[in-house]
């Protein structure tokens, strides 16, 4: 359906994993009590728009984790989607008069669902709870588009992103600072290091270069060794050669379709070393 109204929030939690608190909003325009969600721009990727939401409706900066199931309903006889993550708080700030908001607090698990006013946000509590609240991301990033193999002249290897790809990396670092990824580690293509390069400049951080990662240097055991390591929250850029086998080795044939779109990516989330559950993207 083309006519879907597509809006992006988040469940955001607080405090002690095992008894957490999460933030409700008040909207009074309907007196009612709900997450913070809202439209996307035009344009706008869904996790930026969450982000954005979040901090317009609460003043806070927040880490996403997994991604909840998405809520539909009707809205003005337009069928609206609206897709969730839990968050965890980064840091708080001053909450902003809006007009759609006017009013955040926090409370325990059992007073948020007696507060909640829609039946669907009180399923958006279970998913959060069924599954651990902390995890760590491990991004699989595929470089961004750059032009036709076939029509470059010098090494492939140095092969650069086009105009698409580079808007492309543009929002691929919005999407790498919902997850605040530390440690970035790409082939040494230049069409995977400039797919990175934006979230590194903004984050003040160094691409580490590994050929296990590139085309030619690609091998199962070894590259999916490396990326086993790789413990913290990490974003890995790659190739569309190497991504769908490593993908199916990390997620231990769990996910069916591993095959991501150039500048698209996946985030798998852990813990305690345990895969806890996969979320794919795209960009435009």
């Amino acid at each position: 359906m083309t006519d879907v109204i597509h809006a992006a929030g988040a469940v955001i939690w607080r405090g002690d994993e095992t008894s957490p608190e999460v933030a409700l909003v008040h909207r009074p325009k309907y007196d009612d009590w709900s997450f913070p969600k809202g439209k996307l721009k035009s344009g706008e990727h869904v996790i930026a728009g969450a982000l954005r939401e979040v901090q317009e409706e609460t003043g806070l900066s927040v880490v996403l984790g997994r991604s909840l199931p998405p809520v539909h309903y009707l809205k003005d006889g337009r069928l609206k989607r609206v897709d969730y993550w839990a968050a965890r708080v980064r840091a708080e700030g001053e909450l902003t008069a809006v007009d759609e908001v006017d009013q955040l607090v926090w409370l325990p698990l059992d007073e948020a669902r007696r507060r909640l006013t829609y039946e669907w946000d009180a399923g958006l509590l279970r998913a959060l709870t069924a599954a651990p609240l902390v995890t760590v991301p491990l991004i699989l990033v595929r470089h961004g588009l750059a032009g036709s193999r076939s029509d470059w002249k010098g090494h492939d290897d140095r092969r650069p992103l086009d105009s698409d790809g580079t808007a492309q990396a543009e929002v691929v670092a919005q999407a790498l600072t919902a997850y605040a990824p530390q440690i970035l580690v790409s082939s040494p293509s230049r069409r995977c290091t400039q797919t990175l390069k934006p979230y590194a400049a903004a984050a003040g951080l160094s691409i580490r270069k590994e050929k296990l990662l590139s085309e030619p240097g690609y091998d199962p055991k070894d590259t999916l060794r490396l990326v086993r390591k790789l413990t913290e929250p990490t974003a890995v850029c790659s190739h569309g050669k190497v991504l769908p086998d490593l993908l199916t080795a990390l997620c231990d044939g769990r996910i069916g379709d591993t095959h991501l779109r150039k500048g698209g990516f996946a985030v798998l989330h852990h813990a305690d070393g345990d895969l806890i559950s996969v979320d794919r993207y795209v960009t435009t």
